[in-house]
């Protein structure tokens, strides 16, 4: 039985191997003709038990049949036609391509905006440290942001000084870590990156993208914030949206505020989409001095302004967007993602 599967094996090689149809001749011979090594096995197998006669017969008339068929499969390949020429003109099958998402697109093109005016892009931990997320944010204990339902914490062994490890809730935590490692202003710095909070619904994603741009140098005024932001505004959504601030309170600014952008719809006069002409765009503020010490810089020598808002939140309010749900930018749905 071992020899049959051997001679098989070896027939298959060589008729691979045949260059001419003279080849596929001799080997024939050789194997099936009167004297091949097929009939030298048959005359082996009558010396055979009963049983080992019958397995063995049906063995080799499969070898027999196989060596048959792969002669004439390797025939045909050797008198098939073979094409000469190669129209290099005739244009190829373009293959599929798939496209950039909608919020990689955002991400490149907000960091291309502020690039262009001295920002330098960063980069920060996702996991992070409650006392760069809060602490040194001037955000205390009791603040509610700190809560377990506001905050993923990370079950972990708390730093004996940063305190417990969370995901985090904001690219803020980068303001003081920036400062730290550029230790002496100027610093123009935009950070994106991906946060996490406790929220799901038509407007929040548990994980999502913010942007959040600090800039820290001597004399920076509310005046700087404005026109910085202004410029943004027109550059990212057009020349006829406007912005204004509305004040506000957060723990790491003084004075903060509420930036608002017009209706790219209406423009700003009123309608079904925003009712008063105006959407809430993200926060911003001038960097409270306490933020500025922790991380390192006086604040009698230096001031700074910072702005943090969502990705998705500012790409959903494109004049030619009609996203009526934020969870539909995570979605697999390919009818949705071949739109863009």
């Amino acid at each position: 039985m071992q020899d049959i599967q051997n001679l098989r094996n070896e027939a298959f090689a060589q008729i691979m191997d045949a260059s001419s149809i003279d080849d596929l001749e001799n080997i024939r011979v050789a194997y099936l003709g009167r004297n091949g090594k097929i009939n030298s096995l048959t005359k082996i197998i009558k010396e055979l038990s009963e049983d080992e006669k019958k397995r063995a017969g049906l063995l080799l008339n499969e070898t027999k049949n196989a060596i048959e068929t792969q002669l004439a499969e390797q025939k045909n390949k050797l008198t098939s036609p073979v094409r000469s020429w190669f129209d290099a003109s005739v244009p190829g099958i373009k293959p599929k391509t798939g496209n950039i998402h909608l919020l990689t697109r955002a991400i490149r093109e907000i960091s291309c905006v502020f690039e262009n005016i001295g920002f330098t892009r960063v980069r920060y931990p996702e996991v992070e440290w409650d006392w760069f997320s809060f602490e040194a944010l001037n955000m205390p204990v009791s603040h509610a942001a700190r809560d377990e339902w506001e905050t993923f914490f990370v079950d972990s062994k708390p730093h004996p000084k940063y305190g417990q490890m969370i995901l985090t809730p904001h690219t803020s935590s980068g303001q003081v870590r920036e400062m730290l490692r550029v230790k002496r202003p100027p610093i123009r710095m935009i950070n994106i990156a991906k946060c996490y909070r406790r929220q799901s619904d038509a407007s929040h994603v548990q994980m999502f993208h913010q942007f959040e741009g600090l800039v820290v140098d001597k004399d920076i005024s509310v005046v700087n914030l404005k026109g910085t932001l202004d410029y943004f505004a027109k550059t990212y959504f057009g020349e006829n949206r406007k912005t204004r601030l509305r004040p506000y309170h957060f723990q790491f600014t003084e004075p903060s505020f509420e930036l608002d952008i017009n209706c790219g719809v209406c423009e700003g006069k009123g309608c079904k989409l925003c009712k008063s002409g105006w959407l809430e765009l993200g926060g911003a503020g001038m960097v409270h001095p306490i933020v500025l010490k922790n991380g390192g810089v006086d604040p009698k020598i230096y001031s700074g302004f910072a702005f943090g808002w969502g990705v998705e939140r500012v790409l959903l309010m494109k004049s030619d967007l009609d996203i009526p749900d934020i969870r539909l930018l995570y979605s697999s749905d390919l009818r949705f993602l071949k739109q863009f």
